[in-house]
């Protein structure tokens, strides 16, 4: 599976320009013919507009209606980072997953808010853990803050997931924070992290912090970005993480009973 991270830099609140900005990095990257094309989180508006009811994607209509037909015309699945979505009065922080033929096959709702920038005020946390198959391999989502929770991570793991896509907009003060992070939850799940960040600075000041990278089992990245505009694609190894299990097995080790 070769996977193709778009690090997108996001216009505060003009999602026509984001959607400019995602067909001209998207006709880009198929140039490497990728399996799957992998979005931040809240591409559409930025981190984020206020009040954020009036800017949502109803439905996350707009949104849906363009991945859908990015990952049609190009035969390409898509992890359609975030968009803010409001539905039945409330407003969720959404990732839309496509398959190679446009077909939906699952969306998630973030379930962490991050309360001190007052994302647990604007937004409604989601209720459930979701995977979903990518050209027959098991997949799970997660989506920035989600990271720092690593219960729910292993809960992931523990449907044996082989691949954790994790869209972000993650800001520069802590990148250290974003790097040790991903890299941690990939090697104590012995999975890819797919950690998919925005770029630049907004018209807000908000500076994100990009290195967008494939993780592999080890915790090593195949690849990585800076903290500008990129697209970042790698060719994930299907045996790397049997062997890694075979070689240190830590679900054998487990004590759940203690936990």
């Amino acid at each position: 599976m070769k996977i193709s991270i778009l690090q997108m830099p996001v216009a505060f609140a003009r999602p026509d320009d984001n959607i400019k900005t995602l067909r001209r990095m998207v006709a880009e990257a198929m140039r490497a013919e990728p399996d799957v094309l992998v979005l931040p989180e809240l591409w559409r508006l930025g981190f984020y507009p206020q009040p954020i009811a009036v800017h949502a994607d109803l439905d996350g209509q707009q949104s849906r209606t363009v991945l859908a037909e990015l990952a049609r015309t190009n035969g390409v699945n898509i992890v359609g980072g975030t968009v803010a979505n409001r539905r039945e009065g409330k407003v969720y922080n959404t990732c839309y997953v496509f398959d190679r033929t446009g077909t939906e096959v699952a969306s998630y709702d973030k379930a962490h808010l991050f309360s001190p920038s007052g994302e647990s005020k604007d937004f409604a946390a989601g209720r459930e853990m979701v995977t979903f198959r990518l050209d027959g391999v098991l997949c799970g989502v997660a989506v920035c803050y989600d990271v720092r929770f690593p219960e729910f991570i292993r809960k992931l793991a523990l449907e044996d997931i082989a691949v954790l896509f994790l869209p972000a907009a993650w800001p520069a003060s802590r990148l250290s924070h974003w790097q040790t992070l991903t890299r941690a939850r990939a090697i104590e799940n012995q999975f890819y992290v797919i950690a998919a960040n925005e770029a630049g600075t907004d018209e807000q000041g908000n500076h994100l912090a990009g290195h967008s990278a494939i993780l592999d089992p080890w915790g090593e990245a195949i690849a990585e970005a800076d903290e500008s505009e990129a697209i970042l694609t790698a060719r994930l190894r299907p045996g790397l993480r049997q062997h890694i299990r075979e070689t240190l097995n830590v679900y054998a080790d487990r004590r759940p009973e203690l936990y």
